[in-house]
């Protein structure tokens, strides 16, 4: 038993000693190479790891450009309405529009339909198979 003790702690000693060994080997850079790699820009930021390279958020247009354009897609109705509601407004002017009849073209057909009686006249609506009539 006292064997087994023994050579465990043998062991466990090796272990522990040859992974601080193992550690000194390796170089490290001078102080001086740090701040060399420092100064080049080779070196990553403090936390954060690999920047990947992002394009530019810099415009190719002045600010004079940009509102030039802005002014002439506004005048010919181009610009899509900012913010979250932008979705709903550009629905609803949609459904505003109508179709692609005007209103004096709907108005006769309708006339004519009715006239010719291929309308139902309002409030009357068909009954399902099998349902009685209410009374």
């Amino acid at each position: 038993m006292k064997t087994k003790l023994v050579l465990g702690a043998v062991a466990a000693a090796v272990a522990v000693f040859t992974q601080g060994a193992f550690a000194q080997t390796s170089t490290s850079p001078s102080r001086a190479e740090v701040k060399a790699e420092a100064k080049h820009g080779a070196l990553a930021p403090a936390g954060q790891g690999q920047v990947a390279s992002q394009p530019s958020k810099a415009s190719d247009k002045t600010r004079d450009e940009r509102k030039a354009t802005t002014k002439s897609d506004r005048s010919a109705g181009a610009l899509k309405p900012a913010g979250e509601g932008a979705e709903m407004k550009d629905d609803k002017a949609d459904r505003k529009k109508g179709g692609q009849v005007n209103r004096a073209e709907r108005k006769a057909s309708t006339k004519a339909a009715v006239k010719s009686r291929s309308t139902q006249p309002a409030g009357d609506s068909p009954q399902p198979a099998g349902e009685k009539p209410m009374k």
